[in-house]
């Protein structure tokens, strides 16, 4: 689909601060639009400028609280197809509802499948988004999905910030394949726990498979939820007798308790990317240096220029 008019970026209240960082590589300012709410908590979304004819990218990850942003993006989309937008991308660098994307015992919901029908619903005709809990939600839509890796800022910043004797640490089987492309990249070795999850949010690990041993160690993840996983995979490391233990995750969900969990655990330092905003719960991380976040802006910002211009988005793979 060749697209001829302009890019417009917009924003909803999940995290304006990336958006305004897009524009920035850009050199732009963020479209102007309406985003508050009615007294009663229903979102009153309005264009402030022309949209029609123009490609559209609106911004926004479906970060707690989950249901509101998704709302919100779903009616922005509405509105700017209504409005006589050429194309609408959403831009989604965290996908909300992504670990329920299959069904793995009796009654329970594919909540990614139904979300990708309600984005395509309202009107979206591309999705841009980062490091899918499971790649095979892309197959779940009906439209295109470039769907982008955080590895190549992680890896980046590893090499400019190099952890000698260094293992990178699967914190479960799922996640093996993830690890060892880390692992390569960093020239270290992998390893990886056994861990047994009984119920949501609670998980025990049973082994860890390697020698940590007097070495140190990364812990690679996509996402961080309430830091109960990652908190007993680093103990258990610790227990093997790892010495300084690191994490990275592409999604700081970081709900619940995961402030505390991260505080008081063996873990010297988490590294995130701003695909979810910081929480003011989390905050105390950041300023002690125990948590630090890398920016995705010129990831998504490369991903719009390319996917505007028709032109291949494999390069940002590397």
């Amino acid at each position: 689909m060749s697209v001829t008019g302009k890019i417009k970026i917009f924003a909803g209240n999940a995290h304006p601060a990336l958006a305004d960082e897009i524009c920035r590589q850009f050199d732009c300012e963020l479209s102007k639009a309406n985003t508050e709410r009615f007294s009663d908590g229903e979102f009153n979304f309005s264009i402030g400028e022309n949209v029609r004819g123009h490609d559209v990218f609106i911004v926004q990850p479906t970060c707690p609280p989950t249901d509101e942003h998704l709302m919100e993006l779903l009616i922005m989309i509405d509105t700017c197809v209504r409005a006589s937008a050429e194309r609408v991308t959403a831009v989604i660098p965290y996908f909300g509802y992504a670990r329920s994307d299959k069904k793995d015992r009796p009654r329970v919901p594919i909540a990614a499948k139904l979300v990708a029908n309600l984005l395509t619903t309202a009107g979206a005709q591309r999705v841009l988004t980062i490091d899918l809990h499971a790649s095979q939600i892309q197959g779940f839509f009906d439209i295109p999905v470039d769907h982008l890796f955080a590895a190549p800022i992680v890896v980046d910043y590893f090499k400019s910030n190099p952890i000698e004797n260094l293992i990178v640490v699967a914190p479960d089987t799922g996640g093996a394949e993830r690890a060892r492309a880390y692992a390569k990249r960093l020239d270290a070795g992998l390893a990886l726990c056994d861990k047994r999850r009984e119920r949501a949010n609670v998980a025990d690990v049973m082994n860890i498979v390697g020698d940590v041993k007097g070495k140190n160690c990364l812990i690679i993840d996509d996402m961080c939820d309430t830091g109960g996983t990652i908190c007993k995979v680093a103990d258990a490391l610790y227990k093997a007798g790892a010495n300084d233990i690191y994490a990275c995750f592409t999604h700081g969900v970081l709900s619940g308790n995961a402030a505390e969990n991260i505080s008081n655990s063996h873990l010297k330092k988490v590294i995130v990317t701003n695909t979810i905003p910081v929480r003011p719960e989390t905050q105390s991380l950041v300023e002690s240096g125990q948590l630090e976040v890398l920016s995705v802006a010129k990831l998504l910002s490369s991903a719009i220029r390319s996917i505007h211009e028709e032109t291949s988005v494999s390069s940002l793979f590397i």
